[in-house]
């Protein structure tokens, strides 16, 4: 069943994980349905602590990309099509963005049944209790108005 994208993002995920399928438990494994908007829609920058992902598109075109970590930080992307598979290696950050005129569908595998998430920008500008301004102001090297709008944004629920 297609998830709701009528979201800022235009994006659902429906998890399947040892949450809701206890038979899951010890095996290491879970998985999710993404479903993006025509357009546009992000699964926005995220990382898997404990899990790396695999995905196959089986709908739509997706831009995906990770970045690996410091002191490269390099970025590889790719533009998948139907059939397409990518790998999210563990901890590292990545996205899927829809770049076609119709709506995306792609199945993720994950290595664990518990991956976690860390979505970033919310985790950055939407923590609770926040994270003092004139941190993110520094460490992003922006104006203290921007840090203040952007947290804003996160702060609506």
């Amino acid at each position: 069943m297609p998830g709701n994208t009528s979201n800022p993002n235009g994006f659902a995920v429906t998890p399947v994980s040892v949450d809701n399928i206890p038979g899951l438990n010890t095996l290491g494994i879970s998985l999710a349905r993404l479903d993006f908007a025509p357009y546009g829609g992000l699964n926005p920058p995220h990382t898997h602590p404990r899990g790396t992902e695999i995905i196959v598109v089986v709908e739509g075109t997706l831009y995906v990309g990770f970045v690996t970590s410091d002191p490269d930080n390099r970025l590889f992307t790719k533009v998948l099509y139907p059939g397409d598979v990518f790998v999210f290696p563990i901890g590292l950050i990545h996205f899927q963005f829809n770049i076609g005129k119709t709506e995306a569908v792609a199945f993720a595998g994950l290595s664990s049944q518990n991956a976690g998430v860390i979505p970033i920008a919310k985790s950055v500008f939407g923590s609770n209790p926040p994270i003092n301004p004139d941190v993110l102001t520094k460490a992003f090297q922006l104006d203290k108005n921007v840090v203040t709008y952007l947290q804003s944004l996160f702060w609506s629920d």
